[in-house]
């Protein structure tokens, strides 16, 4: 039995070897080499041709995307292998795999078509409904993770190789953007809260207002405590981004991280697992605002910080990436949409980003979620027993494949709010099925 490859290949470029180092090195953890001559009549080589036809070996057609530089409008062939839709297909029969699956993982993992010319939303995102997948509907499917699953059984049963096996995990995170929904916010604040409630014709939630700040009732955005018990019963190390935004604005309604009240919230959540940035709304187009709202997240919590997801899932790329890691952030979660489910980059694993413009590997490890309660519930419409249906049909499929599944639910959805009736019993039920298929 072996555990190393040699891959024949025409171009060397910087592209191929990112692709080649995330597939083998990474996730079939395959030592390979590359060689560009012919193929020797050895036996002991496990050969894998690409863009050239190897005698005895698995032979992958070449779109010639990983040879090119620079960005152009791809016009990518849709086709199917092993029941899975495929990019990149190859009109040709005499493949082993029918689609280029090298470029097809570079396009989507790369996030290529992000860098075309395209309208932002009301955020200054890229629209989901942009994407490649999108349009497909094949959005809800990690494509790229089942494509390496059929890939890995590939090479074991052709040659028998000793391939490590995938193993599907899970990472639950949440975002702290409004801690509290009534307490600690100030007098002038709740009393302006108060007088809008009865404008409204509100008076139940103009009650609930005063029953909180008296004493009588929790907060409705409070379920830290629910967290805590939940991450404890099932072993859990979960990770906390919070909006530590120095100023509140129309999208930065945080309680001030200054707040005794918010800091021993967040001292007890970095006791309890992982803590990163949630950069306030304004920060990309201030490096300072950025960089204080680190230096209080660390002072308070008394960690340093090197991971972030970007509020509102507000990313541009290059620029945001390339500002992360500038600002000394280097682990992103922000690789989802905001407004759809689903996998932005066609996988649940985490990767390296490739700078496409600088055509460069950066450090910066980017792990992507599939699933966010604000999007289902605001976005989609997606009463409560339908989004976590979809988010069980997402997590099956990552099941299958062994990769990684990472959610996103904010504090506000699993507390008392009547807005999110039935959202705490679900995911309680959820994280107790996901602590069992991965024990």
């Amino acid at each position: 039995m072996h555990n190393s490859l040699t891959i024949f290949t025409s171009a060397k470029t910087e592209r191929l070897l990112y692709v080649l180092d995330w597939i083998f090195t990474e996730c079939l953890q395959i030592n390979y080499t590359i060689a560009s001559g012919p193929a020797r009549d050895d036996k002991d080589t496990i050969a894998v041709g690409y863009g050239v036809l190897i005698p005895g070996g698995i032979n992958i057609p070449s779109s010639g995307l990983l040879e090119e530089s620079g960005i152009r409008t791809q016009d990518i062939a849709t086709g199917s292998w092993e029941n899975i839709p495929t990019l990149y297909a190859a009109e040709q029969n005499e493949y082993s795999i029918p689609f280029d699956i090298f470029s097809a993982v570079f396009f989507l993992v790369s996030r290529y078509e992000e860098y075309y010319q395209y309208t932002p939303d009301k955020h200054g995102r890229y629209p989901a409904t942009e994407s490649i997948l999108y349009n497909n509907k094949w959005l809800e499917r990690p494509l790229v993770d089942e494509w390496l699953s059929a890939f890995r059984e590939l090479l074991v049963k052709k040659f028998n190789m000793e391939v490590a096996g995938f193993r599907f995990s899970y990472l639950p995170t949440y975002d702290i953007d409004i801690a509290w929904s009534y307490k600690h916010k100030g007098g002038l604040r709740n009393a302006g809260g108060l007088v809008k409630n009865l404008l409204a014709l509100q008076p139940a939630i103009a009650a609930e207002r005063l029953q909180v700040l008296s004493g009588v009732h929790t907060d409705p955005f409070d379920s830290f405590s629910f967290l805590k018990n939940l991450h404890t019963a099932h072993h859990y190390k979960p990770v906390y981004f919070i909006l530590a935004a120095l100023n509140t604005g129309p999208f930065d309604k945080n309680i001030h991280p200054m707040h005794p009240a918010m800091q021993e919230l967040i001292k007890s959540l970095a006791e309890e697992g992982d803590i990163g940035m949630h950069p306030s709304y304004e920060t990309e187009n201030s490096a300072e605002r950025f960089r204080n709202e680190k230096h209080v997240l660390q002072d308070i919590s008394g960690k340093p910080i090197h991971i972030s997801r970007q509020h509102y899932i507000k990313m541009v790329l290059p620029v945001t990436y390339r500002n992360l890691l500038a600002y000394g952030i280097n682990t992103d979660y922000s690789m989802g949409y905001g407004t759809r489910l689903g996998f932005r980059a066609g996988t649940g694993r985490s990767f390296l980003w490739y700078d496409l413009e600088n055509e460069k590997l950066t450090g910066l490890r980017v792990y992507p979620f599939c699933f966010m309660d604000s999007t289902a519930h605001y976005e989609n419409s997606l009463h409560v027993s339908f989004a976590f249906d979809t988010l069980r049909e997402m997590t099956e499929r990552l099941k299958n494949a062994g990769s990684l599944l990472i959610t996103v639910f904010h504090n506000f959805s699993l507390g008392t709010d009547k807005e999110w009736s039935g959202w705490a019993a679900q995911y309680e039920r959820f994280l107790a099925d996901m602590a069992e298929a991965i024990s």
